[in-house]
């Protein structure tokens, strides 16, 4: 794909090539500083998860990144362990119009991980994506590989930037935003206005939503 061609036409001039820059350096620092302050927190949910359920304490992941890139990404573990090879048997439960996979109340969801994924806790390990440049704190989520091949053309052009950990998707309703298409179309506005004020507005307004769990599941 021409992914210069699914960026808007500002993305060739300094002051975007700058505010790029300065974006990956508030990425690095904020991702750097994240996970030193939250080691702590990180011990705890560790201590929790594996005292609490059979299996891993983080769960291992390919995703497709930014110009289709792969990587591996981590969470904490929040399903049973063998939630992978029951995703098939309950694709009927997808509430997800398209090419993602979102049921409420996941039976394959431990106790713990309801929790954790109500404050989005279980993503606190992506800050290590961040800081090694796979993900930026602010940006599209990245899809899961099986989900990207299901993509439309125009659903792709998502991946023209680097993926993040919340965008305007996660602070307009995440999981209860069910048309696929809908979830794309956010994502497409973010990266046709994207400068750094609309990070730091997304980042602002993404706590308070942590924090209500709204849309989490």
């Amino acid at each position: 794909m021409d992914w210069d061609a699914l960026l808007p036409e500002r993305a060739n001039t300094l002051r975007w090539k700058i505010g790029s820059a300065v974006k990956r350096v508030i990425d690095v620092i904020g991702s750097g500083i994240g996970l030193i302050l939250l080691l702590p927190v990180f011990a705890v949910i560790a201590l929790i998860i594996k005292k609490s359920s059979a299996g891993s304490i983080l769960y291992r992941s390919n995703y497709i990144g930014e110009r289709a890139q792969p990587f591996v990404g981590y969470k904490f573990r929040s399903m049973v362990s063998d939630a992978d090879d029951m995703k098939m048997d309950m694709a009927h439960l997808n509430h997800m119009h398209g090419p993602a996979f979102k049921i409420r109340d996941d039976p394959r969801i431990t106790l713990v991980g309801s929790f954790l994924r109500k404050f989005s806790l279980d993503e606190l390990p992506q800050l290590w994506s961040v800081l090694k440049g796979d993900m930026s704190l602010v940006g599209p989520r990245p899809p899961l590989p099986d989900e990207f091949e299901k993509y439309e053309e125009w659903h792709r052009a998502k991946l023209a930037v680097t993926p993040g950990i919340t965008c305007y998707w996660q602070i307009n309703g995440r999981s209860d935003i069910h048309n696929f298409d809908d979830w794309i179309r956010l994502d497409l506005k973010y990266i046709e206005e994207w400068n750094l004020w609309t990070d730091m507005k997304i980042l602002a307004r993404t706590i308070p939503v942590v924090l209500r769990g709204h849309g989490a599941y």
